[in-house]
């Protein structure tokens, strides 16, 4: 069975996110704070964490940037602010998708079984791409015995250039595939990830992002 964590400090909240969830036949915890949410975390197995970002003691960002050191369980960030700033904030922390209150519970749930979906779709999946091997699962590219750890988006954003086999692809096209159709985020976002992803693939010397001026990115091999 699908364990979900839910996380906020309003009850009610909590009680209503776990009764439609129940209804789709997933197991639901709870946890009131960040706090409890790292116990909960180390004693139970997770494989999807639905969290409120205004909480006390532990903010929902700060539970993220926690959960994003050992985990890249899928994350729903559940927030009263809807401001552009707010979702970057989370995304740049490791969620996976946002949803801003008031919400309608079935939304949620359909973006969960989303999340689930993605996640499983991601995993068990490797690319060869110029003799680089890039691990979704593990979330490494390794050549020739260097390997290098990315983070869940940076794999991602890499993962899908590679699929697409030296095409072009412009910001707004990774924003979609990556973060989402309705992302409100700033297309500098991508900007960022793919600076970081150059900083670390520059061991790496058969694979290489290029920009594309005035139309995008393309992921380039050697050979």
């Amino acid at each position: 069975m699908i364990n979900i964590l839910v996380v906020d400090d309003d009850q009610y909240i909590r009680e209503l996110i776990k009764l439609y969830l129940d209804k789709e036949g997933f197991s639901v915890l709870e946890a009131s704070d960040g706090q409890e949410a790292i116990q909960q975390l180390e004693n139970e197995r997770i494989d999807l964490a639905v969290i409120d970002v205004m909480m006390p003691k532990v903010t929902g960002i700060e539970l993220v940037e926690s959960i994003r050191l050992f985990s890249d369980m899928p994350i729903l960030l559940v927030t009263a602010k809807g401001e552009s700033q707010d979702k970057v904030i989370g995304f740049e922390a490791g969620s996976d998708d946002y949803l801003v209150k008031p919400f309608d519970p079935i939304e949620l749930v359909l973006r969960v079984k989303v999340l689930l979906k993605r996640h499983h779709i991601l995993h068990d999946k490797k690319i060869d791409f110029s003799g680089v091997i890039i691990d979704l699962e593990q979330l490494t590219v390794s050549m020739d015995g260097i390997t290098i750890h990315l983070k869940k988006k940076e794999m991602e954003l890499l993962f899908t250039l590679a699929e697409e086999k030296e095409r072009i692809l412009t910001r707004q096209q990774l924003l979609d595939k990556i973060w989402g159709y309705d992302y409100e985020g700033d297309e500098r976002t991508v900007d960022v990830h793919i600076k970081r992803l150059r900083e670390k693939l520059k061991e790496l010397k058969p694979i290489h992002i290029v920009t594309i001026r005035g139309l995008g990115y393309q992921l380039k091999g050697e050979c």
